[in-house]
């Protein structure tokens, strides 16, 4: 599972896509209008992109996403390691 804050966004502005081991959440921060004079603000804005490179192979179809209290979450199934087959041998 890959967490990142995302406040103030909807599902609808923010991109998942799922590789072979890396998901990516990409977006954009749109800036706020604000009535008076705005003398500093800590608020990031513009496009983001969020990457996380995965240790093992993943499911890239099987890849879930979630936006609840401006936290998105992403849940990445583990792929199953290929098992060892038997060959006959034959003459």
């Amino acid at each position: 599972m890959v967490a990142c804050e995302l406040p103030s966004l909807k599902l609808e502005d923010i991109d998942v896509e799922a590789g072979d081991r890396e998901p990516a959440s990409t977006g954009e921060l749109a800036e706020r209008e604000n009535e008076g004079t705005l003398r500093r603000t800590t608020r990031r804005t513009g496009r983001f992109e969020y990457r996380a490179l995965l240790p093992a192979e993943v499911k890239a179809g099987q890849v879930t996403a979630s936006l609840a209290g401006g936290i998105r979450t992403v849940t990445v199934p583990k792929a199953q390691p290929a098992k060892a087959h038997h060959a006959e041998i034959t003459t």
